[in-house]
């Protein structure tokens, strides 16, 4: 393999081992932090069924959100909604027979780019036209979005205008899934898509995109709202009546 390759296969292999890493210590470390209180946000369901039910339309619809700012559900639904298809649409790359359903959802993934890139310029916009958003916004906040935005275009331009090779795409990737890497195909949209999309691997689990699984450990989310019927003790109170 040429330099370049296995620069690539090193950048991969390493994105993945930080990510699976950063997000597995991250994650320990959500499930460990006491909750000494019941704060769930009313009204709240009393019962874990509830809870489960809230949770679920909390992930799948940004209920929340909705309720906050309806421009702002729009373009975040549009967004995640949209990057899903597309992650749904690059599962193709890592099996060797791509199943009925897979084939199946291959056109909405490939345009649903569209909607992610629309979904992501209209959360960017909303940095600098909104003055309590635009107060609050960090250099990281605009990087972050820059980063998505260029894994986006970059995408939607090897699907619809500089087209690569994708045989040789996919055996690189088969080939990372394998432990038997092969040469990445030596296109600049892919290389530079490659690369960020590593970069976003490896800074995820120390970046604000740790909302994706920290919302499942916000108490103010997963907490029945049942204090009459049952005493909360977070684990070191528990441990303390004994």
């Amino acid at each position: 393999m040429s330099t370049l390759s296995i620069v690539y296969v090193v950048l991969f292999y390493a994105a993945t081992l930080l990510l699976i890493a950063g997000l597995a210590r991250k994650i320990l470390q959500y499930s460990r932090s006491p909750a000494p209180l019941k704060i769930p946000t009313t009204p709240a369901p009393t019962t874990t069924s509830g809870v489960a039910y809230r949770m679920a339309k909390e992930v799948v619809l940004f209920e929340s959100l909705f309720k906050s700012s309806k421009w702002t559900w729009i373009f975040g639904w549009m967004f995640h909604f949209g990057m899903l298809l597309v992650l749904v649409r690059h599962l193709r790359y890592f099996v060797a027979d791509v199943p009925v359903w897979l084939a199946a959802m291959q056109p909405f993934g490939k345009y649903a780019a569209f909607m992610m890139v629309a979904g992501l310029a209209g959360l960017w916009a909303r940095r600098f036209l909104v003055d309590r958003v635009r107060y609050i916004s960090t250099l990281s906040d605009h990087l972050m979005l820059a980063l998505l935005m260029g894994i986006g275009i970059s995408g939607a331009l090897m699907t619809f205008v500089a087209h690569t090779d994708i045989i040789a795409l996919k055996m690189f990737a088969l080939g990372l899934v394998r432990l038997a890497p092969q040469p990445v195909p030596g296109d600049p949209v892919l290389l530079a898509h490659l690369a960020m999309v590593a970069l976003l691997m490896i800074i995820f689990p120390i970046s604000k995109l740790l909302h994706a699984p920290g919302v499942f450990f916000s108490p103010t989310r997963n907490q029945a709202d049942n204090p009459r019927e049952r005493r909360h003790l977070a684990d070191w109170a528990a441990q303390l009546e004994k």
